[in-house]
This record gives C-alpha cells, sequence and structure tokens, in this order.
C-alpha cells in the first residue's frame, strides 16, 4: 500500500492492504463467501513474518450492526502481536440493490461503523468507511453516505471510484484522510499525480488486484509453456532455478537451516 504521510514525491509502501477480492480469487469462492475467521487468520500469518499495519479490507460487510463487536474483535486480536500497528477495516456498502434501498442502506452503514467504533479497545485501530454507491447513484448521494460515514466515527473515508475527475470532486467535498484505489495501470499515466492526490486529501493508495492478476498470468503462462513443451517466456531459460533461490531468500531459508544445523545436527 502506497502511502503520502510524508514528502508525496518520495512514494513507499507503509502498510499491507489484504483484499478480500484478490483472497476470494485465490479460494476461487469469491469475496462474498469469505468468512471473517478466514480473513482473520490471514492476517495473523502476515503479521507473524511482516511489522507492517495491516489493512483488513471487509468489503462482504460481515454482518449487520450487533455482529461488528465480534468483528472488531478477531480484527484487533489478529494484531495482537504488536500494538503500535494499526489495522483498517473496511465496512463497504456493496450491497446495493436499488435506488429505493438508498436510505436503507446509507442507515444500516452509519449504525455498523458506530458500533464499529464503540466496540474499539485499540486507540490505534483504524476503521475505513467505504462506499460503493457510485456504482449506481449519482455523485451527491455518494457523497452524502460517505458525509454520514464521517459523522458515524470513521477515521478515514474510501469512495470507491477509478475516475480521476471524481477523485477531484471527492477531494473537494469530503474531510481527509481520504483513501482510493490505486490506478490499475498505475500512476505512471494516471492524470493525477501523487502530489496532486495528496493536495486533495488523499493518504493511502490500495492496490486492489493488479498484482494479483500479474500472478495469475504468470502461474497460467508457465503451464501452458509446460503444456506445449516451450520455454516459460516470462522466466526464460534457467529462470526458475534463480527465481527458486530468490524466494527462499526472501523466506529467510538459511536462517532456519542455520537453526535446524545447531539444534538437531
Amino acid at each position: 500500500m502506497r502511502s503520502w504521510r510524508g514528502s508525496p514525491r518520495t512514494p513507499v509502501f507503509k502498510a499491507i492492504y489484504l483484499s478480500g477480492g484478490s483472497l476470494g480469487w485465490l479460494k476461487c469462492v469469491t469475496e462474498a463467501n469469505l468468512t471473517l475467521p478466514e480473513m482473520a487468520q490471514v492476517a495473523v500469518e502476515l503479521r507473524s513474518v511482516c511489522k507492517l499495519p495491516i489493512v483488513l479490507d471487509a468489503g462482504g460487510g460481515w454482518g449487520d450492526p450487533a455482529h461488528m463487536h465480534r468483528t472488531i474483535a478477531l480484527s484487533e486480536a489478529a494484531d495482537s502481536t504488536r500494538s503500535s500497528s494499526k489495522i483498517s477495516c473496511f465496512h463497504g456498502d456493496s450491497t446495493i440493490t436499488s435506488a429505493s434501498n438508498t436510505w436503507f442502506h446509507r442507515n444500516i452503514m452509519v449504525s455498523k461503523i458506530r458500533e464499529a467504533v464503540g466496540a474499539r479497545s485499540d486507540p490505534d485501530f483504524l476503521i475505513i468507511g467505504r462506499t460503493n454507491a457510485r456504482r449506481r447513484h449519482d455523485m451527491d448521494e455518494t457523497l452524502r453516505r460517505a458525509e454520514a460515514y464521517h459523522k458515524a466515527g470513521a477515521d478515514m473515508l474510501f469512495v470507491h471510484t477509478r475516475n480521476p475527475d471524481e477523485m477531484r470532486v471527492i477531494g473537494e467535498r469530503l474531510p481527509p484522510p481520504l483513501m482510493i484505489f490505486a490506478p490499475e495501470d498505475g500512476f505512471a499515466e494516471f492524470p493525477l499525480s501523487p502530489a496532486d492526490l495528496a493536495g486533495l486529501g488523499f493518504r493511502l493508495a490500495a492496490s486492489s488486484g493488479s498484482a494479483f492478476a500479474a500472478m495469475y498470468k504468470a502461474v497460467r503462462s508457465s503451464y501452458e509453456s509446460l503444456a506445449r513443451g516451450t520455454i516459460d517466456p516470462l522466466l526464460g531459460r534457467g529462470g526458475a532455478a534463480s527465481e527458486m533461490k530468490a524466494a527462499q531468500k526472501t523466506a529467510r531459508l538459511e536462517r532456519l537451516l542455520e537453526v535446524e544445523k545447531r539444534t538437531i545436527g
């Protein structure tokens, strides 16, 4: 996850975004079928090897207002190994079905956020109020939802859009800090630079699925090459061995081998 807390010209990754969408595809069940314990378990595994803050994407909602107490408790517990980190929790209103449900969904979400805020025990735990309402409603209704989530206590707001003009409106109308999904093709050709977005109040940009798409393409290409009897175009000749060595280095295999030698010979 990219953060612009300091100089917007110096991008650094300061947090991990655990994408519900990508995890849903990885498990071949879609995000809607993911359970809270599944997401929390992955967060625990991430925390065991990385101390960066984790954004836990709860786009599936995980229940009604009454369920938010368990949602927050499990999410905070997943970060129990380092109290100074923040796990941020999205409570998206992705279940919008029609304009006639506008009042209902907005008020249910407000109640969920209020309960989430009340259930929080860790002051470093951030709650991000997210709305996907722009998919079915105009910008005014979308912003009304976000404003209501802010009043309900959300620490950060996320209005889901990748349209640069709409991002400008969001930055002008909503209080910071704000969050966005990074452009699918990155920022190189995007009309708004990181400096522009920082000036509009955006503080976090999460890559929602680009890395997963790259992984999927690479795996599919590898198996297609194996079936055809050709060299994997991504790895090239001898590339698999060198990449495996790089993966072992990332996993700190040498450290584990050293422990094994020292303890059991």
